[in-house]
């Protein structure tokens, strides 16, 4: 699926820094400059970007949604919110004008990717977004970043069977040949969860500011300061093949709707 919207973006908004897609931090210009992305062509930028953000920054969970594009590179993991911030900073660096679209996904898509006991502690619907970028005088919907390709490849192992999947952090129509790989086209990971569709945002600025967070304030403080490094350590395990599945994981893992 391609977005419908062909019409040229405002570029100066769309390319903006804010304070989350802190594009301008010495952290994010190092990377873009090692890397020397800036002289290839804009599809390749974008390319490199998305390869990096897919599998440099592994998958994991960050101390909370709203953190900057620096925060997540420093920490070197994120979810599907905190890695789209990191990937519009560095398509805004390297001049590719680019917009977020908000939605909320089922709590199912997480079951198996945490532990047992913190799955019902997670809200019924999750904020979650992906990320637009207006290449070759077209808008191209990026998602399948979310997962680091060894963690995607473990949970296929774990179902090799399986088609039709949701769980372990993937809502897909089929396991084993997700469209995540970039070819210039849209790619998604987790789209076949999304319940609710909030529509287009500048940046994600503005949908936290207009959608809240996640978690209430005692809730984020738990999931801040312990939960998360529990959740951590099961995508660790998982990812090196080292967890054994058990029932609670399992249910309904088969089917995204």
């Amino acid at each position: 699926m391609e977005p419908n919207d062909s019409s040229p973006p405002d570029t100066q908004a769309l390319l903006r820094a804010t304070k989350l897609l802190d594009h301008d931090d010495p952290s994010i210009a190092r990377l873009i400059e090692s890397r020397g992305w800036r002289s290839l062509p804009q599809l390749a930028r974008v390319g490199a970007a998305y390869e990096f953000v897919r599998n440099d920054i592994q998958f994991g969970y960050n101390a909370r949604d709203e953190i900057p594009a620096s925060r997540v590179l420093a920490d070197g993991y994120g979810q599907c919110n905190t890695k789209s911030t990191l990937f519009m900073a560095l398509l805004r660096a390297l001049q590719v004008p680019c917009r977020l679209h908000g939605f909320t996904i089922d709590k199912r898509l997480q079951r198996g990717a945490i532990p047992g006991w913190a799955y019902p502690l997670t809200p019924s619907r999750i904020l979650h977004s992906w990320v637009e970028a207006w290449v070759d005088g077209r808008w191209i919907e990026l998602e399948g970043f979310i997962l680091d390709q060894p963690y995607l490849i473990a949970v296929q192992k774990r179902f090799p069977a399986a088609r039709a999947f949701c769980g372990y952090g993937v809502a897909t129509k089929n396991l084993q040949q997700p469209s995540v790989e970039w070819c210039g086209r849209s790619t998604y990971i987790q789209r076949e969860g999304i319940a609710e569709d909030f529509g287009l945002f500048n940046d994600p600025d503005a949908f936290f500011a207009t959608r809240g967070a996640n978690l209430p304030p005692v809730k984020q403080w738990l999931f801040e300061h312990f939960v998360r490094f529990q959740m951590n350590k099961r995508v660790a395990a998982i990812r090196g093949g080292r967890v054994g599945r058990y029932a609670a994981d399992e249910t309904t893992l088969d089917s995204p709707r």
